[in-house]
């Protein structure tokens, strides 16, 4: 059976028929699965890797404007030939379920539970983006780092998150420096445990304080949209 939150979701009949054309796949860090206006060819269900998707143009710094994993998909092709307009790189390595974009898109016409599955994630990420836009430019740097490191631990399956401080900086669009003195605020608090490539998160609770209003109303928007016992 799969792990991913999606797949689980589908009707015993749906999962079979759409398991027939998933392959199972290790992705690396920092593969790129999609670049901005590339013809989607496969859509990505991942099981233990964490995928960002980043907005960027050719002269200003690329941000990250959404995350999922275990709990997600890529992308949202709807027909045959649809284009990326994000970059998706993989931030935590791990196993992932793809399927050809074409087949995907054909299944959205004939299952039901994947279509319903689908439309209901749409609507949850479309939060995520909203409220990643709103941290973005409302909360300071170290409420900021703490909403992205709790979303990175809500799907990392541990408490040892294997990330540099160079790569937050890159998915917050902040001077590396910035990272490292909330990295610091973050340690003072008891929050986290900073070593070389690797954060530890040390007091969950803490770091949903530190977090505020930045966390928590998309991951309650998901629960509503996609609860775990329907």
């Amino acid at each position: 059976m799969p792990k991913n939150k999606l797949l689980l979701r589908l009707s015993a009949n749906d999962l079979a028929e759409l398991q027939s054309h998933l392959e199972l796949i290790d992705l690396d860090l920092k593969q790129t699965l999609l670049e901005p206006d590339q013809i989607i060819d496969y859509v990505y269900f991942p099981e233990t890797c964490t995928c960002s998707m980043v907005a960027q143009t050719a002269t200003k710094a690329a941000i990250e404007v959404g995350m999922f994993g275990f709990d997600g998909m890529s992308n949202f092709v709807t027909r045959n030939g649809d284009r990326s307009y994000l970059r998706t790189t993989v931030m935590m390595p791990g196993q992932c379920w793809r399927i050809p974009a074409e087949r995907f898109s054909e299944a959205l016409g004939t299952l039901t539970s994947l279509n319903e599955t689908v439309l209901r994630f749409k609507d949850a990420i479309a939060i995520q983006f909203a409220y990643t836009s709103f941290a973005n430019g409302s909360f300071s740097i170290e409420e900021r780092l703490a909403r992205w490191l709790l979303m990175m631990h809500d799907r990392a399956g541990s408490d040892s998150l294997h990330i540099v401080h160079d790569t937050i900086a890159g998915m917050l669009s902040v001077r590396r420096s910035g990272v490292t003195n909330a990295t610091h605020v973050l340690e003072g608090e008891g929050a986290i445990r900073a070593t070389r490539g690797t954060i530890a998160i040390r007091d969950r609770q803490k770091l949903i304080a530190i977090a505020g209003e930045s966390y928590g109303p998309a991951e309650h928007a998901y629960r509503m949209l996609l609860p775990v016992d329907e």
